[in-house]
């Protein structure tokens, strides 16, 4: 299989205690600007090729595109030397991953990000007198406000659209049971539950549409490639939980890029279809038992672990006809032994997985307090699990004491804090921000514009995402001392 491009967007959650509270506009930008592993602060995020109004049904919807001044754009946008991007959305800070191909390092710039964050969190604390920030990686506030995980994986421009979303709807409806980040009660209307696998599925509340605030659907219709728009398009997935666990995150991503492929492929002929996917989601976020039959739309009836058993079993096959690299056989013997235990004793992935980890530990609470589901400390505690302080987060206290499988080197991490990946168009923009801070005027995922005096601004487009790698461009970076001679170099 030809490797895929993919990374992903985290928005976070930001409490603030003490006195002189601002709006969470404001203390978004306090945060994103209090980053520090960022080679420049004046370099201009360039949305001249982003339109998030364009729909992959064939059309688009009215609307303002997003295009602030210079200095609020320096406000919002940090571009990150590793490749990656820090920046303000609405009301939250957000950080995207750099493009990535292996599923560990998109885990790895994945919690490179949340040390960034938190990173921010102290900067912002040690100027901020009585308040204090707190940090959270998730998916909910519990008052009814839902922010997003996004992932993004690039596929062919020439598969058409609803094929995606026709085979994509019965596995994103059911992964949730390996996928799902834990949530203690329900929001947005939904039917009561004690506790349940996703913290999102309860805010979905269509199948198909271009919104990611409202109406929120299970597939994102949102066309915009980041890249040469007549050979791709991006799959924009925004039905995912925010993950803590790394094997979660590594299973999420693996196993939907595989789905990904077989269908990019062709390979997917006829998977279950749901008679009321909306519906299930919901259903599926509160079977814990994983016995509850979802109705399928012929009239019969499988469970979410049935459903992903098809998807698993024709991935077997698509690997042994097209060949599978390690990580992707890797990745076919998780979800296979995951599945396989959720079926029989769920408990025994509380090393793994995310809405499994938080139960165990929320019921051994229970248990020796005497309380139950409904007890405010409980609740907070499900919060507590997604604090990124090493201190205070349980998560992070289960990490420290090694109650959790971890699956990437912390040394590693540490190293994707400021170095790009070396196979992507990251290793480019990353080296082109640490090497020339100061010359690079306004960069996007699609190109760079660097600045090469006399008021003239020299835009190097990067519509293809699998160049720009260490293998094509090290030796030219290394052998150009001014941003003048690798301007003329990439030109020549």
């Amino acid at each position: 299989m030809t490797p895929r491009i993919l990374g992903t967007e985290t928005e976070f959650g930001v409490a603030v205690q003490g006195a002189g509270v601002q709006d969470p506009v404001s203390n978004a930008i306090l945060l994103v600007n209090n980053v520090a592993a960022v080679p420049s602060r004046t370099t201009l995020w360039d949305y001249e090729n982003e339109n998030p109004l364009v729909d992959a049904r064939g059309f688009e919807v009215e609307g303002e595109k997003e295009r602030p001044a210079p200095d609020y754009n320096r406000l919002l946008n940090k571009l990150l030397g590793n490749g990656g991007r820090l920046y303000v959305d609405g009301a939250h800070p957000e950080y995207s991953t750099p493009e990535c191909t292996r599923i560990v390092d998109v885990v790895r710039y994945e919690k490179a990000g949340e040390r960034i964050v938190e990173a921010c969190r102290m900067g912002v604390d040690r100027t901020s007198g009585d308040r204090r920030f707190v940090i959270y990686k998730n998916n909910t506030d519990g008052k009814g406000n839902s922010y997003g995980y996004h992932e993004n994986y690039l596929v062919s421009r020439s598969v058409p659209f609803m094929r995606f979303a026709t085979h994509l709807t019965p596995f994103f409806v059911t992964r949730q049971i390996f996928a799902g980040a834990g949530k203690v009660g329900a929001e947005n209307r939904a039917d009561s539950a004690p506790y349940q696998m996703s913290q999102r599925a309860d805010f979905f509340e269509v199948l198909v549409d271009l919104n990611t605030m409202v109406k929120r659907p299970i597939i994102n219709t949102r066309d915009e490639p980041h890249a040469d728009p007549a050979k791709y398009r991006r799959l924009h997935v925004i039905i995912g939980d925010a993950n803590m666990s790394e094997v979660t995150t590594y299973l999420k991503l693996g196993v939907t890029a595989l789905v990904v492929s077989m269908i990019e492929d062709g390979y997917m002929v006829k998977e279950p279809k749901l008679a009321d996917a909306v519906r299930s989601i919901k259903d599926v976020s509160r079977d814990l038992t994983l016995k509850q039959p979802i109705a399928l739309d012929d009239g019969r009836q499988w469970t979410a672990v049935q459903v992903q058993e098809y998807y698993l079993e024709t991935a077997h096959r698509y690997c042994a006809e097209r060949g599978a690299d390690p990580e992707t056989k890797d990745i076919l013997a998780r979800w296979e032994r995951v599945l396989r235990l959720l079926a029989s004793d769920p408990s025994q992935l509380s090393r793994e997985i995310d809405w499994v980890i938080k139960q165990d530990l929320l019921q051994s609470y229970i248990d020796r307090k005497g309380c139950d589901w409904d007890d405010p400390r409980v609740a907070m505690m499900d919060l507590q699990y997604h604090d990124l302080r090493p201190e205070k987060g349980l998560f992070a206290t289960l990490d420290k004491g090694g109650y959790v499988d971890r699956l990437v080197d912390p040394n590693t991490i540490d190293e994707a804090l400021t170095a790009p990946p070396t196979d992507t168009r990251a290793y480019f923009r990353g080296r082109c921000l640490q090497k020339f801070p100061d010359r690079v005027y306004a960069a996007s995922w699609a190109s760079i514009l660097f600045d090469v005096g006399q008021a003239v601004v020299k835009r190097i487009p990067l519509n293809e995402p699998a160049r720009g790698t260490k293998a094509l461009v090290g030796a030219l970076l290394d052998e150009s001392d001014t941003v003048e001679a690798l301007v003329s170099r990439l030109s020549a």
